[in-house]
Order: C-alpha cells, then sequence, then structure tokens
C-alpha cells in the first residue's frame, strides 16, 4: 500500500504580483455570495503573501490583530478592510451587476388624460 502525503495548499504561496493578488481577490468576491469570512479569509491570505509585518506598520494596526481580523473566524470592520487594501495596493471596483434573471421592465400606467378636458 502506498501512502500519499498531501501538502496543504496555501494561497499566499501564489500571490507574488499586486497583479495576483487583485486577481485573487476579485474571483474571490464573485465567488463569496456574501460569505463575509470567505471575504476577509481571502483578504488574510493576500495579507500574509504580503507580509504581515510589513502590513502591520503601514495601516498601524497590530499584526496579531491583523491576523484575527482577516483569519475566516474574523470580522473585520470595513473601515478596518479599507485600511488594509488601501496599504496593500488594492482598490474596489463598483459596477453593475448582472441579474441571474433579467429583470422585467415595470408595467407603465396608462396615460391619463388632463383633468377638465
Amino acid at each position: 500500500m502506498v501512502e500519499l502525503k498531501l501538502k496543504k495548499w496555501d494561497s499566499a504561496e501564489y500571490l507574488q504580483t499586486k497583479e495576483d493578488m487583485a486577481l485573487y481577490f476579485e474571483v474571490c468576491l464573485e465567488e463569496a455570495e456574501g460569505d463575509v469570512a470567505f471575504i476577509a479569509k481571502a483578504l488574510g491570505n493576500i495579507a500574509r503573501a504580503y507580509g504581515m509585518t510589513q502590513l502591520a506598520n503601514e495601516t498601524g494596526m497590530g499584526r496579531e490583530s491583523l491576523y484575527k481580523a482577516l483569519s475566516a473566524d474574523g470580522n473585520p470592520s470595513f473601515a478596518t478592510i479599507l485600511k488594509v487594501m488601501r496599504a496593500l495596493g488594492l482598490k474596489f471596483q463598483v459596477e453593475v451587476a448582472t441579474a441571474k434573471k433579467p429583470a422585467q421592465p415595470r408595467p407603465s400606467a396608462p396615460a391619463r388624460r388632463p383633468a377638465g378636458r
């Protein structure tokens, strides 16, 4: 019998450039479907790839606080997320979401005649 030795996957090992980090975070945001813990963990992976000590220095936050906030169990404030993203050189970009089912236009009200005519 052959014993398999598996290595735990660590996304941070593969995030080597700002472009890698931005694309990874974009995909994670799309896949998260509102799962805040998933988004926090994804940002934590990027933070580890960047370097937590450097990130702590640039944000003015404690390293341990960053690890805690950016974990799957963390619950970072939006202010923390923005501060971390700014330090990482990333930004949010807003676009109109595409609906899974095309929105139907509301039926328009029938035209009214002005009173007295």
